[in-house]
């Protein structure tokens, strides 16, 4: 049963078509993601479809009687309440019953409380403040008595998260959910949004949390819906087909067309009804003819400029912001050609590390050393600064006027606008106009114009389209710069990066050999381990119960070195995963795939220690 049904959509902006009869359904149940590419309206849709906006055309039905629950992209919270209080409060029908239960305890109204016990257990209302305790904790909030007015965006887009959440939305709306979160969020997240009942429609950047949450992709692609039942993968399989398709259909139209205008041509005064009709049907072949199929990529050509051996040196580099350590007496050499992402909870430093590598902030004490060649290019979270008058081409022409792309080859700021996707009826268009992902997408582009040879990007796939940080990782992945990271984007991680640097707090750094899924894998099969060894500890203390030892019957003895075999072979696998997953060899489903049989050996390997620990005590 469809909960949203939309027909014949259509939305424009000036001469900007978003889209145009539009049609889609959303069933009960499915959770969907929405994909297009920065510009095609995936912000706007959201916002028709919550009656925040009215389109030109079409109609859209959502089921009477639901429950929408809605996390904008940039939530603003600006009264007064508490963290505590602003996410307590949001769940209207919580609060209501709490009063008036309060209120009837107060007068002693045994009949009003007996009639409200029902509804306050079938809404469980008695582990509502646990729930909500609970989920603030679980969002990084320890102090949860600060106003929510003076909160950073990030901060905001957390508590947001809680209110809608604790709502329990028959509908939910998600609008880039996992920007600002911690990693260790996000996978908790994931968890969540997984085990909820309701229907969730949601725009991400993040391919793993896509993959981990939704079963149905929905494109917008060249003013049409297109929908995929799923995961990512899958739909870019299909995507491809539909492609191929299309470009075959068109090429035959084409064919065709020309036939039929030679015969129109030649018979201008054909009254008959089978001429018209054959004219219609020119029509129709017309229209299919001058379909364009959508499959325009960014151009990224800049190479940066050539890095000498030395890069960055950072000597002995501590700062602390009052009780609160970031790095002490940190020193490292960063390496031509090195991928390194930071990586760590909120608040642990890694925005200031980036600060003082790039020279935006300084230590408090010790130096950083600079190679002579070395041309930073600094991409900051919170983005570009423009004035919203000023013209997109003006951005590029402020820079400079000719764009070196390598090979002693430069080109126009018109001409590099189109090569990311910019195109002329762009060009000439204030900036406030811009979604939020060709904002990025700008700001990128007046980064790597300048022609860096060391890359510091702090999240930079924040709002960019899925297309565009595909095209961004293999540039990061072939640049022969040093590139310095921080993402929550785990997919991006894995493609870029060879190693981490794993921020501990109070100043302890690790540095990690590998990318952040084996990373994972590690700190796994290292709490595992500890498990098991707490569980040997625990079953050595035990006393036996009775004193009496009776040895072991043949058919233990036999289990006794049936185990011992099994173990042996269960090492000798296990190794060999942990070598494969350590080599960064695997590709991202093969390392998915290995840290899961991993994880199933770990558990064999407990029970038949277990189990051999209980057959030696006996024998002994």
């Amino acid at each position: 049963m469809a909960i949203i049904h939309v027909e014949r959509l259509t939305k424009y902006f000036g001469d900007v078509v978003l889209f145009q009869n539009l049609n889609f359904d959303i069933n009960k149940g499915e959770k969907v993601a929405l994909v297009a590419k920065n510009g095609a309206g995936k912000t706007t849709l959201l916002s028709l479809l919550l009656g925040k906006d009215t389109p030109q055309d079409g109609e859209i039905f959502i089921q009477p009687d639901c429950v929408i629950g809605y996390l904008e992209q940039n939530p603003e919270l600006l009264g007064s309440n508490s963290i505590y209080d602003e996410v307590f409060k949001s769940n209207s029908t919580v609060v209501s019953l709490l009063e008036q239960y309060s209120l009837a305890s107060s007068q002693n109204d045994t009949d009003t409380i007996e009639k409200l016990s029902h509804q306050l257990d079938v809404h469980n209302v008695w582990n509502y403040e646990h729930t909500v305790n609970y989920m603030l904790s679980k969002l990084g909030f320890t102090d949860t008595s600060r106003p929510v007015h003076i909160l950073s965006g990030g901060q905001k887009k957390r508590v947001a998260l809680a209110k809608v959440l604790l709502n329990n939305p028959d509908l939910l709306i998600l609008d880039e959910p996992t920007n600002h979160l911690d990693l260790d969020v996000i996978e908790w997240l994931e968890d969540t949004l997984d085990s909820l009942q309701c229907t969730l429609l949601m725009v991400t950047h993040d391919r793993y949390f896509l993959d981990r949450v939704c079963n149905t992709i929905l494109e917008i692609d060249s003013l049409q819906a297109f929908k995929y039942a799923g995961n990512y993968s899958y739909y870019l399989e299909k995507k491809h087909e539909r492609q191929v398709l299309l470009s075959t259909e068109i090429t035959k139209a084409k064919n065709l067309m020309r036939t039929e205008l030679e015969w129109i041509r030649k018979q201008p005064r054909a009254r008959g009804t089978k001429a018209k009709y054959r004219i219609d049907a020119f029509t129709n072949i017309q229209q299919k003819a001058t379909q364009v199929v959508s499959n325009q990529q960014i151009d990224i050509a800049i190479k940066g400029s050539r890095l000498g051996n030395k890069v960055i040196e950072l000597h002995d580099i501590s700062k602390a912001f009052n009780t609160t350590v970031i790095l002490s007496n940190f020193s490292y050499l960063f390496q031509r050609n090195e991928k390194l992402a930071i990586i760590g909870p909120n608040g642990c430093g890694k925005t200031t590390f980036l600060q003082i590598i790039s020279e935006q902030l300084q230590p408090d004490t010790g130096y950083i050393d600079y190679g002579d060649t070395v041309v930073v290019g600094y991409y900051k979270q919170d983005g570009l600064l423009l004035t919203e008058d000023c013209k997109v081409i003006e951005v590029i022409q402020n820079i400079s006027e000719s764009i070196e792309i390598g090979n002693g080859t430069s080109i126009s700021p018109a001409q590099f606008l189109e090569s990311w996707l910019f195109p002329r009826n762009m060009h000439y268009m204030y900036v406030s106009r811009l979604s939020g992902g060709e904002k990025k997408r700008l700001y990128l582009m007046t980064i790597l114009m300048k022609k860096p040879n060391v890359l510091i990007l702090d999240e930079p796939t924040n709002d960019l389209d899925l297309f565009t940080l595909q095209i961004l990782e293999d540039y990061l992945a072939q640049f022969s710069g040093c590139v310095i990271i921080v993402s929550h984007d785990r997919f991006f991680t894995d493609k870029v990066v060879d190693h981490l640097f794993v921020f501990r707090g109070k100043g302890v750094i690790e540095d990690f050999s590998g990318n952040y899924t084996q990373f994972k894998i590690q700190e796994k099969i290292a709490e595992q381990s500890i498990q098991i060894a707490d569980k040997v500890t625990v079953t050595k203390s035990v006393e036996p119960v009775s004193k009496e030892r009776k040895g072991l019957s043949f058919k233990e003895k036999n289990e006794l070195i049936s185990i011992e075999q099994d173990i042996e072979m269960l090492e000798k696998e296990k190794l060999s995963i942990e070598q494969l997953l350590q080599s960064g060899t695997l590709s991202s489903s093969d390392l998915l795939e290995k840290s899961k049989k991993i994880g199933l050996i770990i558990q064999q390997l407990e029970a038949k220690e277990l189990r051999w620990l209980e057959l030696q005590e006996k024998n002994n």
